[in-house]
Protein backbone atom coordinates (compact mmCIF):
# COMPACT_ATOMS: atom_id res chain seq x y z
CA UNK A 1 0.00 0.00 0.00
CA UNK A 2 1.40 3.52 -0.52
CA UNK A 3 2.33 6.10 1.74
CA UNK A 4 0.79 9.32 0.55
CA UNK A 5 1.69 11.23 3.90
CA UNK A 6 4.39 13.26 2.46
CA UNK A 7 1.97 13.95 -0.72
CA UNK A 8 -0.29 15.45 1.85
CA UNK A 9 1.48 17.35 3.91
CA UNK A 10 2.97 18.56 1.11
CA UNK A 11 -0.08 19.52 -0.60
CA UNK A 12 -1.18 20.94 2.81
CA UNK A 13 1.21 23.47 2.51
CA UNK A 14 -0.11 24.81 -0.71
CA UNK A 15 -3.47 24.66 0.27
CA UNK A 16 -2.67 27.04 3.43
CA UNK A 17 -0.60 29.21 1.13
CA UNK A 18 -3.62 29.80 -0.84
CA UNK A 19 -6.58 30.03 1.72
CA UNK A 20 -4.29 32.76 3.57
CA UNK A 21 -3.98 34.54 0.19
CA UNK A 22 -7.49 34.49 -0.54
CA UNK A 23 -8.07 35.41 3.23
CA UNK A 24 -5.67 38.39 2.62
CA UNK A 25 -7.76 39.33 -0.63
CA UNK A 26 -11.31 38.85 1.22
CA UNK A 27 -9.88 41.74 3.65
CA UNK A 28 -9.05 43.92 1.36
CA UNK A 29 -12.40 43.79 -0.74
CA UNK A 30 -14.06 44.24 2.56
CA UNK A 31 -12.44 47.21 2.66
CA UNK A 32 -12.86 49.00 -0.13
CA UNK A 33 -14.87 52.20 -0.76
CA UNK A 34 -17.87 52.93 -3.02
CA UNK A 35 -17.57 53.60 -6.23
CA UNK A 36 -16.10 56.34 -7.81
CA UNK A 37 -18.84 59.43 -8.84
CA UNK A 38 -17.15 60.50 -12.06
CA UNK A 39 -18.74 63.69 -12.00
CA UNK A 40 -17.05 65.23 -9.33
CA UNK A 41 -13.41 64.67 -11.23
CA UNK A 42 -12.18 67.88 -12.40
CA UNK A 43 -10.63 65.79 -15.47
CA UNK A 44 -11.82 62.03 -16.69
CA UNK A 45 -9.17 59.95 -17.93
CA UNK A 46 -9.53 57.51 -20.87
CA UNK A 47 -6.69 55.30 -21.48
CA UNK A 48 -6.10 53.84 -24.83
CA UNK A 49 -4.17 50.63 -24.95
CA UNK A 50 -4.17 49.10 -28.50
CA UNK A 51 -2.62 45.69 -28.06
CA UNK A 52 -1.77 43.54 -30.50
CA UNK A 53 -3.02 42.36 -34.06
CA UNK A 54 -5.82 43.81 -34.88
CA UNK A 55 -6.08 45.48 -31.50
CA UNK A 56 -4.28 48.79 -32.15
CA UNK A 57 -7.01 49.13 -35.75
CA UNK A 58 -10.14 48.57 -34.05
CA UNK A 59 -9.22 50.63 -31.32
CA UNK A 60 -8.47 53.91 -32.89
CA UNK A 61 -11.45 53.89 -34.79
CA UNK A 62 -13.85 53.40 -31.36
CA UNK A 63 -11.16 56.52 -30.19
CA UNK A 64 -12.42 58.17 -32.96
CA UNK A 65 -15.85 57.94 -32.46
CA UNK A 66 -15.54 58.83 -28.47
CA UNK A 67 -13.74 61.62 -29.54
CA UNK A 68 -16.85 63.27 -32.01
CA UNK A 69 -19.01 62.05 -29.38
CA UNK A 70 -17.14 63.87 -26.38
CA UNK A 71 -16.16 66.41 -28.15
CA UNK A 72 -17.26 69.58 -26.28
CA UNK A 73 -15.88 68.29 -23.17
CA UNK A 74 -12.52 67.27 -24.84
CA UNK A 75 -12.52 70.47 -25.87
CA UNK A 76 -13.52 72.27 -22.57
CA UNK A 77 -10.41 69.74 -20.78
CA UNK A 78 -13.27 67.79 -18.73
CA UNK A 79 -12.48 64.38 -20.85
CA UNK A 80 -9.11 63.73 -21.69
CA UNK A 81 -7.45 60.77 -23.86
CA UNK A 82 -4.43 58.76 -22.77
CA UNK A 83 -2.47 56.61 -25.50
CA UNK A 84 -0.62 54.08 -23.26
CA UNK A 85 1.51 52.05 -25.56
CA UNK A 86 3.51 49.27 -24.11
CA UNK A 87 0.95 46.33 -23.60
CA UNK A 88 2.37 44.57 -26.94
CA UNK A 89 3.27 41.48 -26.55
CA UNK A 90 6.85 41.77 -27.53
CA UNK A 91 7.08 44.19 -24.87
CA UNK A 92 5.56 41.83 -22.47
CA UNK A 93 7.65 39.20 -23.58
CA UNK A 94 10.59 41.53 -23.12
CA UNK A 95 9.60 42.40 -19.70
CA UNK A 96 8.57 38.78 -18.70
CA UNK A 97 5.58 40.09 -17.20
CA UNK A 98 1.69 39.70 -18.11
CA UNK A 99 1.82 44.50 -17.65
CA UNK A 100 5.21 46.06 -17.68
CA UNK A 101 5.48 47.90 -14.77
CA UNK A 102 5.26 51.05 -16.38
CA UNK A 103 2.83 50.54 -18.21
CA UNK A 104 0.69 49.53 -15.06
CA UNK A 105 1.88 52.70 -13.81
CA UNK A 106 -0.03 54.38 -16.50
CA UNK A 107 -2.99 52.65 -16.44
CA UNK A 108 -3.51 53.90 -12.56
CA UNK A 109 -3.40 57.11 -13.55
CA UNK A 110 -6.66 56.75 -15.55
CA UNK A 111 -10.34 56.64 -14.21
CA UNK A 112 -11.40 54.35 -17.54
CA UNK A 113 -9.78 52.50 -20.11
CA UNK A 114 -10.17 51.19 -23.85
CA UNK A 115 -8.79 48.07 -23.91
CA UNK A 116 -7.93 46.21 -27.48
CA UNK A 117 -7.27 42.62 -27.35
CA UNK A 118 -4.11 41.50 -26.37
CA UNK A 119 -2.18 37.93 -26.95
CA UNK A 120 -2.09 35.43 -24.09
CA UNK A 121 1.03 33.15 -25.11
CA UNK A 122 0.54 29.22 -24.82
CA UNK A 123 2.56 25.91 -25.37
CA UNK A 124 4.46 26.20 -28.84
CA UNK A 125 4.44 30.15 -28.83
CA UNK A 126 7.60 31.70 -29.24
CA UNK A 127 6.96 33.77 -26.35
CA UNK A 128 7.63 33.08 -22.93
CA UNK A 129 4.83 31.58 -20.14
CA UNK A 130 3.49 35.01 -18.77
CA UNK A 131 -0.16 35.47 -17.61
CA UNK A 132 -2.43 37.17 -19.76
CA UNK A 133 -2.55 40.86 -19.49
CA UNK A 134 -6.59 40.98 -19.12
CA UNK A 135 -6.42 38.57 -15.80
CA UNK A 136 -3.47 40.79 -14.99
CA UNK A 137 -5.68 43.67 -15.16
CA UNK A 138 -8.57 42.50 -13.74
CA UNK A 139 -6.50 41.50 -10.41
CA UNK A 140 -4.41 44.63 -9.75
CA UNK A 141 -7.31 46.87 -10.55
CA UNK A 142 -9.76 44.78 -8.98
CA UNK A 143 -12.33 44.46 -11.98
CA UNK A 144 -15.05 42.35 -10.13
CA UNK A 145 -17.56 42.51 -12.87
CA UNK A 146 -17.59 41.25 -16.61
CA UNK A 147 -20.59 43.00 -18.35
CA UNK A 148 -21.46 41.71 -21.46
CA UNK A 149 -24.61 42.72 -23.51
CA UNK A 150 -25.59 40.42 -26.57
CA UNK A 151 -28.48 42.13 -28.84
CA UNK A 152 -30.36 40.80 -31.88
CA UNK A 153 -33.39 42.82 -32.32
CA UNK A 154 -35.26 40.31 -35.43
CA UNK A 155 -34.76 37.87 -33.16
CA UNK A 156 -36.14 39.52 -29.77
CA UNK A 157 -32.75 38.85 -28.08
CA UNK A 158 -32.27 41.68 -25.46
CA UNK A 159 -29.31 40.12 -23.40
CA UNK A 160 -26.68 41.44 -20.72
CA UNK A 161 -24.51 39.18 -18.49
CA UNK A 162 -22.55 39.99 -15.35
CA UNK A 163 -20.04 37.80 -15.05
CA UNK A 164 -17.96 37.15 -11.73
CA UNK A 165 -14.74 38.20 -12.73
CA UNK A 166 -12.50 37.86 -9.76
CA UNK A 167 -13.56 34.57 -7.94
CA UNK A 168 -14.53 30.86 -9.01
CA UNK A 169 -12.80 28.45 -10.84
CA UNK A 170 -10.34 31.32 -11.75
CA UNK A 171 -9.30 33.26 -8.73
CA UNK A 172 -6.43 30.55 -8.40
CA UNK A 173 -6.75 28.91 -11.50
CA UNK A 174 -2.80 28.97 -11.61
CA UNK A 175 -2.09 27.34 -8.30
CA UNK A 176 -3.56 24.10 -7.84
CA UNK A 177 -2.18 20.76 -6.44
CA UNK A 178 -0.34 17.84 -8.46
CA UNK A 179 -0.74 16.03 -5.22
CA UNK A 180 0.79 13.02 -6.82
CA UNK A 181 0.93 11.70 -10.53
CA UNK A 182 -2.42 10.39 -10.33
CA UNK A 183 -4.09 13.31 -8.74
CA UNK A 184 -4.19 17.02 -9.45
CA UNK A 185 -6.62 19.56 -7.25
CA UNK A 186 -7.77 22.95 -8.52
CA UNK A 187 -9.63 25.38 -6.38
CA UNK A 188 -12.71 27.59 -6.54
CA UNK A 189 -13.48 30.31 -4.65
CA UNK A 190 -16.55 32.68 -3.17
CA UNK A 191 -16.87 35.46 -0.46
CA UNK A 192 -19.42 36.92 0.59
CA UNK A 193 -18.26 40.82 -0.49
CA UNK A 194 -17.17 39.16 -4.13
CA UNK A 195 -20.56 37.77 -4.47
CA UNK A 196 -22.84 40.65 -3.32
CA UNK A 197 -20.89 43.12 -5.33
CA UNK A 198 -21.58 41.56 -8.52
CA UNK A 199 -25.41 40.62 -7.54
CA UNK A 200 -26.34 44.24 -6.24
CA UNK A 201 -24.37 45.64 -9.73
CA UNK A 202 -26.45 43.42 -11.50
CA UNK A 203 -30.00 44.40 -10.11
CA UNK A 204 -29.11 47.76 -9.56
CA UNK A 205 -28.55 47.67 -13.67
CA UNK A 206 -32.10 45.86 -14.28
CA UNK A 207 -33.26 48.74 -12.04
CA UNK A 208 -31.87 51.74 -13.72
CA UNK A 209 -32.81 50.10 -17.17
CA UNK A 210 -36.38 48.65 -16.90
CA UNK A 211 -34.93 45.19 -16.98
CA UNK A 212 -37.64 43.11 -15.43
CA UNK A 213 -35.86 39.72 -15.18
CA UNK A 214 -32.91 38.60 -13.79
CA UNK A 215 -31.59 34.65 -13.68
CA UNK A 216 -29.10 33.75 -11.24
CA UNK A 217 -26.79 30.68 -13.24
CA UNK A 218 -25.37 28.19 -11.23
CA UNK A 219 -24.56 24.07 -10.84
CA UNK A 220 -25.63 25.09 -6.93
CA UNK A 221 -27.11 21.07 -7.00
CA UNK A 222 -23.92 20.06 -7.98
CA UNK A 223 -21.32 22.68 -6.68
CA UNK A 224 -23.02 22.71 -3.37
CA UNK A 225 -20.74 24.84 -1.40
CA UNK A 226 -19.02 27.76 -3.33
CA UNK A 227 -21.87 27.67 -5.95
CA UNK A 228 -25.08 27.16 -3.12
CA UNK A 229 -22.84 29.97 -1.36
CA UNK A 230 -23.01 32.60 -4.53
CA UNK A 231 -26.98 31.40 -5.09
CA UNK A 232 -27.83 31.69 -1.42
CA UNK A 233 -26.28 35.55 -1.62
CA UNK A 234 -27.91 36.60 -5.02
CA UNK A 235 -31.54 35.42 -3.72
CA UNK A 236 -31.08 37.63 -0.47
CA UNK A 237 -30.10 40.62 -2.97
CA UNK A 238 -33.21 39.86 -4.80
CA UNK A 239 -35.34 40.51 -2.13
CA UNK A 240 -34.38 44.18 -2.38
CA UNK A 241 -35.74 44.51 -5.40
CA UNK A 242 -39.40 43.44 -5.85
CA UNK A 243 -40.27 44.92 -8.88
CA UNK A 244 -37.77 42.37 -10.66
CA UNK A 245 -38.85 38.79 -11.02
CA UNK A 246 -35.66 36.63 -10.06
CA UNK A 247 -35.58 33.48 -11.19
CA UNK A 248 -32.20 30.56 -10.92
CA UNK A 249 -31.21 28.03 -13.51
CA UNK A 250 -28.33 25.57 -13.45
CA UNK A 251 -25.86 26.46 -16.42
CA UNK A 252 -25.96 23.19 -18.55
CA UNK A 253 -30.04 24.06 -18.92
CA UNK A 254 -29.05 27.57 -19.33
CA UNK A 255 -26.78 26.63 -22.26
CA UNK A 256 -29.83 24.62 -24.01
CA UNK A 257 -32.71 27.71 -23.37
CA UNK A 258 -30.50 30.26 -24.92
CA UNK A 259 -31.09 28.26 -28.27
CA UNK A 260 -34.59 27.70 -27.62
CA UNK A 261 -36.76 29.47 -29.28
CA UNK A 262 -39.65 29.68 -27.39
CA UNK A 263 -37.97 30.45 -23.97
CA UNK A 264 -35.16 32.77 -25.14
CA UNK A 265 -36.49 36.12 -25.13
CA UNK A 266 -37.86 35.81 -21.69
CA UNK A 267 -34.26 36.17 -20.58
CA UNK A 268 -32.80 39.74 -19.84
CA UNK A 269 -30.17 39.76 -17.28
CA UNK A 270 -27.85 37.37 -15.76
CA UNK A 271 -25.71 36.52 -12.84
CA UNK A 272 -23.18 33.87 -13.07
CA UNK A 273 -19.92 33.11 -11.23
CA UNK A 274 -16.53 32.96 -13.52
CA UNK A 275 -16.20 29.69 -15.62
CA UNK A 276 -19.49 29.43 -16.52
CA UNK A 277 -20.09 33.56 -17.65
CA UNK A 278 -16.72 32.63 -19.65
CA UNK A 279 -18.54 29.99 -21.39
CA UNK A 280 -22.14 30.57 -21.86
CA UNK A 281 -21.23 34.62 -23.31
CA UNK A 282 -19.22 33.19 -26.07
CA UNK A 283 -22.20 31.01 -26.80
CA UNK A 284 -25.07 34.05 -26.75
CA UNK A 285 -22.01 36.12 -29.15
CA UNK A 286 -22.89 33.81 -31.93
CA UNK A 287 -26.74 35.20 -32.10
CA UNK A 288 -25.53 38.37 -32.43
CA UNK A 289 -23.07 37.64 -35.40
CA UNK A 290 -19.92 35.77 -33.62
CA UNK A 291 -17.68 37.09 -30.54
CA UNK A 292 -16.37 39.94 -33.48
CA UNK A 293 -19.52 41.91 -32.56
CA UNK A 294 -19.52 42.01 -29.10
CA UNK A 295 -17.87 44.43 -26.11
CA UNK A 296 -17.59 44.20 -22.69
CA UNK A 297 -16.87 45.67 -19.54
CA UNK A 298 -14.82 45.37 -16.36
CA UNK A 299 -16.21 47.11 -13.87
CA UNK A 300 -14.37 47.56 -10.42
CA UNK A 301 -15.03 50.46 -7.76
CA UNK A 302 -12.02 52.63 -8.76
CA UNK A 303 -11.28 51.82 -12.13
CA UNK A 304 -13.16 50.65 -15.19
CA UNK A 305 -11.40 48.80 -18.27
CA UNK A 306 -13.64 47.95 -21.88
CA UNK A 307 -12.89 46.09 -24.43
CA UNK A 308 -13.45 43.15 -27.23
CA UNK A 309 -14.56 39.85 -26.19
CA UNK A 310 -12.65 38.10 -29.23
CA UNK A 311 -8.74 37.54 -29.42
CA UNK A 312 -6.49 39.58 -31.54
CA UNK A 313 -6.51 38.01 -34.59
CA UNK A 314 -3.13 37.38 -35.72
CA UNK A 315 -3.50 35.75 -39.10
CA UNK A 316 -5.34 38.92 -40.59
CA UNK A 317 -2.44 41.11 -39.67
CA UNK A 318 0.22 38.45 -41.36
CA UNK A 319 -2.44 38.15 -44.31
CA UNK A 320 -2.39 41.79 -44.63
CA UNK A 321 -6.30 42.32 -44.12
CA UNK A 322 -5.85 44.08 -41.12
CA UNK A 323 -7.68 47.44 -42.04
CA UNK A 324 -11.02 45.57 -42.91
CA UNK A 325 -10.93 44.29 -38.73
CA UNK A 326 -14.53 44.89 -37.67
CA UNK A 327 -14.60 47.74 -34.91
CA UNK A 328 -18.22 46.54 -33.85
CA UNK A 329 -16.98 44.84 -30.64
CA UNK A 330 -14.70 48.00 -29.24
CA UNK A 331 -17.85 50.40 -30.56
CA UNK A 332 -20.73 48.20 -28.30
CA UNK A 333 -17.73 48.15 -25.39
CA UNK A 334 -17.65 52.35 -26.36
CA UNK A 335 -21.33 52.08 -25.24
CA UNK A 336 -20.84 50.74 -21.59
CA UNK A 337 -17.84 52.96 -21.80
CA UNK A 338 -19.91 55.76 -21.90
CA UNK A 339 -22.92 54.78 -19.82
CA UNK A 340 -20.48 53.75 -16.76
CA UNK A 341 -19.17 57.24 -16.91
CA UNK A 342 -22.73 58.86 -16.81
CA UNK A 343 -22.82 60.07 -20.50
CA UNK A 344 -25.92 58.33 -21.41
CA UNK A 345 -27.39 60.53 -23.72
CA UNK A 346 -23.87 59.48 -26.15
CA UNK A 347 -24.33 56.10 -24.98
CA UNK A 348 -27.72 55.72 -26.57
CA UNK A 349 -26.68 57.60 -29.59
CA UNK A 350 -24.03 55.61 -30.61
CA UNK A 351 -26.28 52.13 -29.65
CA UNK A 352 -29.07 53.03 -31.36
CA UNK A 353 -26.33 54.02 -35.04
CA UNK A 354 -24.69 50.65 -34.26
CA UNK A 355 -28.30 49.09 -34.39
CA UNK A 356 -28.98 50.98 -37.53
CA UNK A 357 -25.82 50.25 -39.01
CA UNK A 358 -25.01 46.30 -38.11
CA UNK A 359 -28.85 45.80 -38.33
CA UNK A 360 -31.62 47.73 -40.33
CA UNK A 361 -29.50 49.92 -42.73
CA UNK A 362 -26.57 47.73 -44.02
CA UNK A 363 -25.02 50.36 -46.39
CA UNK A 364 -21.17 49.04 -45.02
CA UNK A 365 -20.86 45.61 -44.59
CA UNK A 366 -17.84 44.36 -42.75
CA UNK A 367 -16.55 40.73 -43.94
CA UNK A 368 -12.94 41.09 -42.79
CA UNK A 369 -11.79 41.20 -45.92
CA UNK A 370 -11.60 43.68 -49.37
CA UNK A 371 -15.06 42.17 -50.20
CA UNK A 372 -16.24 44.77 -47.43
CA UNK A 373 -16.02 48.55 -46.05
CA UNK A 374 -12.61 48.98 -44.14
CA UNK A 375 -12.69 49.45 -40.27
CA UNK A 376 -12.04 52.85 -40.66
CA UNK A 377 -14.89 52.91 -42.90
CA UNK A 378 -17.33 51.41 -40.92
CA UNK A 379 -16.56 53.86 -38.38
CA UNK A 380 -17.37 56.84 -40.08
CA UNK A 381 -20.51 55.32 -41.16
CA UNK A 382 -21.58 55.01 -37.63
CA UNK A 383 -20.54 58.85 -37.30
CA UNK A 384 -22.52 59.68 -39.93
CA UNK A 385 -25.58 57.99 -38.80
CA UNK A 386 -25.36 59.65 -34.99
CA UNK A 387 -25.78 62.69 -36.98
CA UNK A 388 -29.21 62.09 -37.77
CA UNK A 389 -29.92 61.18 -34.63
CA UNK A 390 -31.98 62.92 -32.03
Amino acid sequence: MNNYDENIKAALEKFESVLRGQLARVEKINAAGDFVDYSKLDTLTIGVCGGDGIGPIITEAAQRVLEYLLADEVKAGKVKFKVIDGLTIENRAACNKAIPDDVMDELYKCNVILKGPTTTPRAGDPWPNIESANVAMRKNLDLFANVRPVKVPEKGIDWTFFRENTEGSYAVGSLGVNVTDDLAVDFCVTTTEGTNRIARLAFDYARKNNKNRVSIITKANIIKTTDGKFLRICEEIAKEYPEITTDEWFIDIMTAKLVDEKRRTDFKVFILPNLYGDIITDEAAEFQGGVGTAGSANIGKKYAMFEAIHGSAPRMIKEGRGKFADPCSMLRASVLLLSHIGRQAEADKLERALDICMFEEKKYKITGRDTGATCAEFADYVMDTIKGIQ
